[in-house]
């Protein structure tokens, strides 16, 4: 298979796990660091349950990271730099309005970017 096709299919499978609203709020939560999966059921307003599974899934495609202390499980993301390109990606959607509020677009920014300090 040439490079590009590697690649590419690679990428393709890294968007699969990434298309998910949950799964891009779990990201940008963990771009701050560490915590746990009652910390972020608590902050992103999730069942337990649902934010392990996906943190399963994600933990399972390379993207977090499982720390286990006692029965807490803290994850992190591998690569933070993820959560760059979920900011970088309100620029498309703001480019291309498809029913998005200008102000959601902001306050989900100006909130994703806060959390990088």
């Amino acid at each position: 298979m040439p490079s590009r096709q590697v690649v590419a299919k690679e990428l393709a499978e890294i968007f699969k796990i990434v298309a998910n609203p949950d799964r891009i709020r779990l990201i940008e939560e963990l771009r701050a660091g560490e915590k746990d999966v009652n910390t972020l059921a608590q902050i992103l307003d999730l069942p337990s349950p649902r934010v392990s599974q996906h943190l399963s899934l994600m933990r399972a495609h390379r993207l977090v990271e499982e720390r286990r202390d006692g029965r807490h499980h803290y994850y992190h993301l591998i690569q933070p730099e993820i959560a760059a390109w979920i900011v970088d990606g309100l620029d498309f959607i703001e480019g291309r309005m498809s029913g998005v509020p200008k102000s959601s677009i902001k306050a989900a920014r100006r909130l994703w970017s806060a959390s990088t300090s």
